[in-house]
């Protein structure tokens, strides 16, 4: 993999670096221990010395999906960094079988997979983090979801004291979520996760393309297939016309993704909508709509906010960004006048889709 191992080290009161500069929003104070775990045992002793001394803990990955209190974390945290990829097997007939370690960089995990023709990971291109972080929150773009790949996750329990493999049916997929995101531990996760096996599909095209913005960039139908080569390359650059790849340089960027789930309704909400706004049907009767159109039509444009230090960014309503001198409150100030607004405007609560550490909305 292409991303360089961080050394490994123990981080206490006083030298504890500022989780701003592990989150991609770029906010947050320091922890009162900082363990950086480069293996798999490191993770595993440094998450249970942290229980041993019952101390509350904070794992950290990518920080791609954090926001982080101006007053930091009174705890341990332990940044996942260990590495590794390991082909356990690729056959037409069953596919590739896909072993990587928690933290790798997800995105150099997709292009690896699209280099060798391993299928189904395509178009979650670009979305920033760590592969061990994305079962937690069932990561989906443009039509995927990591759910459709994932064959097995291998964590270690903390209420049980052991490592523990369990198979895909076993994580509880769902929307944006997956049980490693409901089970908790002494107020933190139940499961850290150390290494996540993808099944993925030998071809030289992609899954078929769902996802109509996509599939016009394309210039196939809704349900064709592409190149996997074209399929990166496009949602790259859709991304990047949002603002959704990363860039030091690009305060547009300096966010944690889309801040707001799409909201799931009953059928009496969906009907209360305006006609115009979009709907998904889903199997169990309930509707989908849009996060983004229900802050645009609330009165939320591109760049709301702005000149202050948070604002939407000035491409994408669904992220809200550090202009450069943000703080958690001035985020939380701001993600709290769009839920508001929204929730006048139309009667539906918005959910925030980062973890709230230390702060709540």
């Amino acid at each position: 993999m292409t991303e360089k191992q961080p050394g490994a080290g123990i981080f206490g009161a006083g030298d504890a670096p500022e989780l701003a500069a592990f989150t991609t929003l770029r906010v947050g104070g320091p922890a009162t221990r900082f363990v950086v775990a480069t293996t798999t045992d490191r993770i595993i002793d440094a998450v249970s010395e942290c229980d041993a001394r019952g101390e509350p803990l904070l794992v950290l990955g990518g920080g791609s999906n954090l926001l982080v209190a101006d007053e930091g974390f009174d705890g341990t945290v332990v940044r996942i960094a260990n590495r590794g990829l390991t082909v356990e097997s690729a056959h037409r007939g069953g596919g590739a079988l896909v072993r990587v370690a928690a933290g790798e960089v997800w995105d150099d995990v997709v292009s690896v997979a699209v280099g060798h023709g391993w299928s189904g990971v395509e178009a979650l291109s670009g979305i920033p983090g760590s592969a061990g972080a994305t079962p937690v929150q069932n990561v989906g773009a443009y039509g995927q979801e990591v759910a459709d790949t994932v064959a097995s996750v291998r964590a270690w329990d903390r209420q049980e004291g052991r490592v523990r493999t369990l198979a895909a049916v076993d994580c509880e997929f769902t929307y944006r979520h997956s049980r490693f995101k409901d089970e908790r531990f002494r107020g933190g996760p139940r499961f850290v996760i150390l290494e996540v096996t993808f099944q993925l599909t030998l071809a030289d095209l992609s899954v078929p393309v769902r996802y109509p913005e996509l599939a016009r960039l394309l210039g196939v139908e809704p349900g064709g297939r592409a190149p996997l080569a074209e399929v990166r390359s496009a949602v790259l650059s859709l991304r990047r016309s949002k603002g959704m790849v990363v860039d030091p340089a690009d305060h547009d960027t300096w966010s944690a993704g889309s801040f707001f789930t799409n909201p799931i309704l009953t059928p009496v909400l969906a009907a209360a909508l305006p006609k115009e706004a979009p709907r998904w049907p889903l199997p169990d009767g309930r509707v989908k709509t849009s996060a983004a159109w229900l802050i645009e039509h609330a009165g939320f444009g591109r760049g709301y906010g702005l000149p202050g230090p948070a604002a939407l960014s000035t491409r994408h309503t669904l992220a809200l960004t550090n202009r450069g001198s943000a703080s958690a409150k001035d985020l939380l100030d701001l993600a709290r006048v769009i839920r508001d607004g929204v929730s006048a405007a139309f009667g539906v609560e918005l959910t925030p889709e980062p973890v709230l550490v230390g702060v709540t909305l």
